[in-house]
């Protein structure tokens, strides 16, 4: 759409969100999608943090509120409610949008610098991994007439989904789906939206149908886990807030370390032997380890086997 006209956010439009989606279509144009919409919904959460600070303008924004934002992410990443890699990927958003939006780069930053080089190799046991911990969460869960929060952290622990593929998880589909196949494709709000080019399989226990059995009389009539009176980004900042606070009550960590979980599970029913983040070395046979690890990022919707050391650890 490009430039609108005006004062407010280089010309972009008057509402900081939507004049980085202009300038996002102004510098992608035709095509870029998933870069688009990846962009959008990140440069979506800098734009909660500033209003919060009475930042509406993207022509006020400063160094000073981009480093704010910085050290919001890091405590963030330290307390385990979200991944390096992630944190890194907002703050370069706020790089590319506000490069676009101002024509320069002066206010570029490193992301590094605020939370940390990317870590690939995961050295301590994931916290899900604890049922009875997590159990005790989604019971308070329960309590507080959260049903959704629980079900998601439920459907992420057992099948190793990312936060939004399990909220737009239409479980009575999957379910059908179970029942039939012994297993479900994840195909709706994969990462780049790999999830409709590629199939993405992932195996239903006994216990994963009775889950899904469940979930689905939550969900009903509506199309997945996210309340028809919310957006995702609504929903996201809700969830994530709820779970904080049984998380912290249960000793847990954030929705993304249940589905490290899930991966360290899948690799001792492949191998026979625990993962090596949880083992502290790898037991298992090479040829195990390798054939395990393949499988695994597979099923978490990774292209290339070497990712899985983010989830179960070192393969030497």
């Amino acid at each position: 759409m490009g430039k609108v006209g005006g004062r407010r956010n280089f010309g972009y439009g008057k509402k900081m969100d939507w004049a980085g989606k202009n300038a996002l279509a102004d510098r992608y144009g035709a095509g870029h999608f998933a870069t688009r919409a990846a962009h959008a919904e990140r440069w979506g959460q800098f734009v909660n943090f500033a209003n919060k600070l009475e930042v509406k303008d993207a022509c006020k924004v400063s160094l000073e509120l981009i480093s704010r934002y910085g050290s919001h992410l890091m405590k963030q990443v330290q307390a385990g409610r979200m991944a390096v890699a992630y944190a890194q990927n907002l703050l370069s958003t706020v790089n590319v949008v506000l490069e676009t939006l101002r024509g320069d780069r002066l206010l570029r930053i490193q992301p590094a610098e605020f939370v940390g080089q990317r870590v690939n190799v995961r050295s301590t046991a994931p916290k899900g991994m604890d049922r009875d911990k997590l159990r005790c969460a989604q019971k308070s869960l329960a309590e507080r007439s959260e049903l959704n929060v629980a079900a998601v952290s439920a459907i992420a622990r057992e099948f190793g989904l990312r936060f939004r593929e399990a909220s737009l998880l239409d479980t009575r589909a999957a379910l059908d789906q179970a029942l039939q196949q012994g297993k479900i494709n994840i195909t709706e709000g994969t990462k780049g939206g790999r999830g409709r080019e590629v199939d993405r399989w992932v195996p239903v226990s006994n216990y994963g149908i009775k889950l899904l059995t469940r979930v689905a009389e939550i969900q009903g009539d509506a199309r997945n886990l996210i309340p028809i009176t919310l957006n995702f980004r609504q929903w996201r900042d809700h969830a994530n807030s709820i779970w904080r606070s049984v998380s912290d009550e249960n000793n847990l960590a954030g929705f993304h370390d249940l589905r490290a979980a899930y991966a360290c599970d899948r690799y001792q029913q492949i191998t026979g032997y625990p993962a090596p983040t949880v083992a502290g070395y790898r037991q298992a046979d090479k040829q195990s380890d390798q054939s395990a690890r393949l499988v695994i990022a597979q099923e978490l919707g990774h292209s290339r086997s070497e990712v899985a050391a983010a989830y179960i650890g070192s393969a030497k």
